[in-house]
């Protein structure tokens, strides 16, 4: 077991790029952490917006693991006007996202996990390519920004990661549970025993981006502190989902400048402009031995 290494904080006041270093660490391992990506107050905002904002309550849904655990997310699927939809669009987000990926990319989804104390659950290996391979994605151009907006450790479920795995490509998934799937359990034996897993250990404001096939997992969160994260997810333009009614497809993404975060302040989505899910998107593949 290891935990994340972190490259140094950026602490100059000019823009954020990401370094030469992590970027390289991210071609290796398949993931990087960004340390104090977002200050005190810009995470306040979040978490607070996570917290109060109505249509976040109103449009959340359980996903339970296979022992009766429930973590809860809220799902959607446009970066809007709120200080939620800002961050996904603000130019240290979308321009690590363009350079890590190599082209014009596109907000594919946001999540807010929610793993409670005593309740979260588990999350068994997987790939997000796993999943959004089935939404007509065709390559896995594609990389999730997970941003701590609570100290998240391996006393509350934090994400564990399998380094280097991105190298293996999409691996099969089979069903768990109704509401998850999980990464071929005969193949990851073989993967675990030959690979080194990290745990994704963050402070708030920090954020860890992991590429699409990168396997992770996270336990139950049995400690009396909560672990609340907001994953902000791309995809390449020219990696447009052509399965339509999935709502994932392209739409244009604005980018604004970093400071658009603090001059919004506490601002909820107005309307459905963020066109929330109203159901997490589970693909119905084939079990052990079964046929597609």
């Amino acid at each position: 077991d290891h935990a994340l290494l972190s490259t140094p904080p950026n602490i100059c006041p000019m823009p954020f790029k990401i370094s030469n270093l992590q970027q390289e660490l991210y071609k290796q391992d398949g993931f990087v952490v960004l340390p104090r990506l977002f200050d005190a107050e810009e995470v306040n905002l979040l978490r607070r917006a996570m917290e109060e904002d109505p249509a976040i309550a109103e449009h959340s849904l359980i996903r339970p693991d296979q022992e009766g655990f429930g973590t809860r997310i809220t799902l959607w699927n446009r970066a809007g006007n709120s200080v939620y939809g800002l961050t996904a669009r603000c130019n240290r987000m979308v321009e690590t996202a363009q350079t890590l990926i190599g082209e014009e990319v596109y907000h594919y989804q946001s999540k807010l996990t929610a793993k409670e104390p005593r309740e979260g659950g588990a999350w068994e290996w997987h790939q997000d390519y796993g999943y959004w391979y089935y939404n007509g994605c065709l390559r896995p151009d594609m990389l999730s920004f997970m941003i701590a907006l609570d100290r998240s450790d391996r006393n509350n479920g934090c994400l564990q990661l399998v380094k280097g795995s991105h190298n293996l490509g999409r691996i099969d998934h089979v069903p768990l549970t109704e509401k998850q799937n999980e990464a071929d359990p005969e193949r990851m034996k073989q993967i675990l025993a030959a690979s080194d897993i990290v745990y994704g250990e963050l402070d708030p404001g920090d954020v860890l981006i992991f590429h699409c096939n990168t396997l992770h997992r996270s336990d139950k969160n049995l400690s009396d502190k909560r672990r609340w994260t907001l994953i902000i997810c791309y995809n390449a333009v020219s990696n447009d989902a052509y399965v339509e009614n999935d709502d994932r497809s392209y739409v244009p993404l604005e980018p604004v400048s970093d400071s658009a975060i603090k001059k919004a302040g506490l601002m909820f989505s107005a309307g459905n402009e963020e066109h929330f899910a109203g159901q997490a998107y589970v693909p119905n593949v084939a079990a052990p031995g079964g046929s597609r």
